[in-house]
């Protein structure tokens, strides 16, 4: 393949070389981001999770089951279904016994009242089109590919965003959302990692929601998985 690039090169021009060069990288980027997607969806499992911040705590359950991950919060009941398919995400929400779908009207939402947006929830970035592959770089100990997406033109609160996806593992290490301005609004970092039934997982996560004027961290909460779920 990079011979046959190179031969072109040689008969067409360097610019033409440099095309065929990023073509491919975003191929490759596409690739990565697919492999994202299927990762967390193992065998079927139950955790037990919570969200931080400060001393203020909301304890509930992540399920892994039917090619679906679902996050299940009480009191009041509440479940947040996401499914991915082969060109979407779903997001889901089941209530008083009835299933409907997140409209995109309530992405910008908070999820129990913290950082995390149904938006965020849904991850969607996964899917936009034309990934850009930058390169490697390490996150902590790991080394991760590093992609950025540009935001379609649809209600989004992003302009862009960059994720670290773990080389060999798959697993999304860190995420970085910029508004339209190109300004770096919210961070998503996997702090420690865990193995959990044979399958590598997130221990824990830190969320950051930064000011745009200041660059620094406005708001912090932390994603922690505790442990496997009781029968």
């Amino acid at each position: 393949m990079v011979a046959a690039m190179k031969h072109r090169v040689r008969i067409f021009s360097f610019c033409f070389f440099v095309a065929a060069v990023a073509v491919h990288a975003e191929t490759e980027a596409e690739s990565i981001l697919r492999a994202a997607r299927v990762n967390p969806l193992g065998k079927p499992l139950v955790l037990d999770a919570q969200l931080r911040a400060g001393d203020a705590k909301v304890p509930f359950q992540i399920a892994v089951r039917d090619g679906k991950i679902s996050y299940l919060f009480a009191d009041p009941p509440q479940e947040i279904l996401l499914g991915f398919g082969e060109d979407a995400a779903t997001l889901e929400e089941r209530k008083g016994g009835r299933t409907r779908t997140v409209a995109p009207a309530r992405f910008d939402d908070s999820v129990r009242g913290g950082l995390l947006t149904y938006e965020d929830l849904a991850m969607r970035f996964l899917y936009w089109k034309n990934p850009r592959l930058l390169g490697e770089e390490n996150v902590g100990p790991r080394t991760a590919y590093k992609i950025e997406i540009s935001a379609p033109a649809s209600a989004t609160e992003y302009g862009a965003v960059r994720v670290w996806v773990d080389k060999s593992q798959g697993a999304l290490m860190k995420i970085e959302g910029y508004d339209r301005e190109g300004r770096l609004s919210k961070k998503f970092t996997v702090v420690t990692a865990q193995q959990i039934d044979g399958q590598w997982m997130l221990k824990q996560m830190r969320v950051e929601r930064m000011d745009p004027a200041t660059r620094k961290v406005a708001l912090r909460t932390y994603l922690e998985i505790l442990g496997k779920a009781a029968p």
